[in-house]
């Protein structure tokens, strides 16, 4: 499309823009009684592109089969939320701490802004279990990267000092990196004591990530890549050295090669079922109820992926290793924030920070993967955008707080890793358009193998019935 033809259209509108022509969406697709000048042949391009952008980030609920869940209640969500504040606010103790007076206005405004959420927040492209969830899945990202942002613009002592504030038990920890020098002798109880709740961690983070990438090549390009980035990040987080068979077996193999797998195995059954839903009410007995209520958790359907495919250029490549690093970074952000902010291993912001960008990271992986492979999308979704703003923003932070507390950064050493990513990277994914070529080249032959034997037996059966009727005269 060159600079002239270019258009544009907003969600929140109901005209479109293209050469310069304004389109109704109100009227049929094919109504231009009014407007004798619009350009019809820029009409279905543009119909198309924001289909395309309403079911990925404002994706409508395809059938409802209970209507009093999905009824607006937005009179009820001002009262029931006006009754909140005035009890909180007035009937609340005066005579409270200012501790506990900040922490509960904090709190109001979370829940005021949840509470808009509900109300203006697109639903993404995910309306099970209900698209409200999804909204404050969106709301709750929208308040992270503002808290990522004004933690980005404080000072280091600052911050730590809010920290103290809301957990004191922090106040004068430090972490003992000698902890972190491991005894690499290859011996069964030297590898027993490495087994601990990470195992189960890592298991069940490669299982999820399986789950919403549903490629093995790029996930194993993702699994490969992490071992290597804490091998060449090991100069500034001491916790990322680690032994041979602490890398190759426990990690690469049973940890992420394990959950990779059961993760590819679940995408397996969920493509292969078949999706059929009926409605609640339609259901007899309490057990069959109950049944179809915990269903309403599962996938509405399931989209065989298609990252890479014979036809893609090199701008889907980019757009792939693009997300490969992204992983890398999102990851790699977890441990530089703990460093960084002197923060315990197992301090809860740890796993609230991991579950938070899991829960987002469904979402906009769905987005992300539509802008890469859907032509007709022309926009980033939402979510995706609020992703990768929060995957900068904490980089950020930790380049900020990183130059007082951590090691001088050896450049040789993240030039290297980025090539080693751009490497591997490419290497696999040259090396998933060749399966798929070759895959796609055996379909072809085997079509044209069947087409040929049913022409081989029709002819035949022709020549039978020919010598019958010959035959026969």
């Amino acid at each position: 499309m060159s600079s002239g033809e270019e258009g544009m259209f907003s969600p929140q509108g109901g005209v479109l823009y293209k050469r310069n022509n304004w389109v109704d969406r109100s009227k049929p697709k094919g109504d231009v009684s009014d407007s004798s000048d619009v350009n019809t042949d820029n009409y279905s391009t543009c119909s198309d592109a924001w289909d395309k952008w309403d079911s990925n980030n404002e994706r409508r609920v395809s059938e409802i089969t209970l209507h009093c869940f999905y009824q607006p209640r937005t009179i009820t969500l001002l009262v029931f939320g006006t009754v909140c504040i005035v009890y909180f606010a007035f009937v609340n103790d005066p005579g409270i701490n200012r501790a506990t007076s900040v922490w509960t206005g904090v709190l109001a405004i979370v829940a005021v802004f949840l509470s808009m959420g509900l109300l203006v927040f697109p639903n993404g492209p995910f309306t099970r279990p209900h698209p409200a969830i999804w909204r404050m899945v969106f709301g709750i990202s929208v308040l992270y990267l503002f808290l990522v942002v004004f933690v980005l613009f404080q000072r280091r002592s600052d911050v730590l000092e809010i920290l103290y504030w809301f957990d004191p038990g922090l106040r004068g920890f430090d972490i003992d990196w000698s902890e972190f020098t491991p005894d690499c002798s290859f011996q069964f109880a030297n590898i027993w004591s490495r087994i601990d709740y990470f195992v189960i961690a890592h298991f069940l983070g490669w299982m999820y990530k399986a789950l919403i990438i549903r490629n093995w090549g790029i996930v194993f390009a993702c699994s490969v890549n992490w071992e290597c980035t804490e091998l060449f990040f090991a100069h500034i987080l001491p916790n990322f050295v680690e032994c041979w068979w602490d890398t190759l077996l426990l990690d690469l193999l049973i940890c992420n090669g394990l959950g990779m797998a059961f993760g590819m195995y679940l995408v397996h059954k969920l493509e292969v079922r078949a999706y059929h839903w009926e409605s609640i009410k339609d259901i007899r007995g309490t057990r069959g109820k109950i049944g179809r209520a915990v269903l309403q958790f599962t996938p509405e359907n399931w989209t065989h992926e298609r990252w890479m495919d014979p036809s893609s250029g090199l701008m889907r490549l980019i757009a792939v290793f693009i997300l490969i690093l992204s992983i890398q970074m999102i990851d790699l952000n977890a441990f530089l924030l703990k460093r960084v902010l002197s923060l315990p291993v197992s301090h809860p912001f740890n796993l609230i920070r991991v579950v938070l960008i899991g829960i987002i990271g469904a979402p906009a992986m769905r987005q992300y993967y539509t802008y890469v492979t859907d032509r007709t999308c022309k926009r980033l979704g939402t979510q995706a955008w609020i992703f990768y703003a929060i995957m900068i923003a904490e980089l950020l932070v930790s380049i900020k707080y990183g130059a007082q507390v951590l090691p001088k950064l050896a450049i040789p050493a993240v030039i290297g890793w980025f090539m080693f990513q751009f490497a591997l990277g490419c290497a696999v994914l040259v090396g998933i358009v060749i399966y798929k070529l070759r895959k796609h080249n055996l379909e072809i032959k085997e079509r044209l193998q069947q087409r040929a034997k049913k022409k081989h037996r029709r002819k035949r059966s022709l020549h039978v019935h020919m010598n019958a009727d010959s035959f026969n005269k």
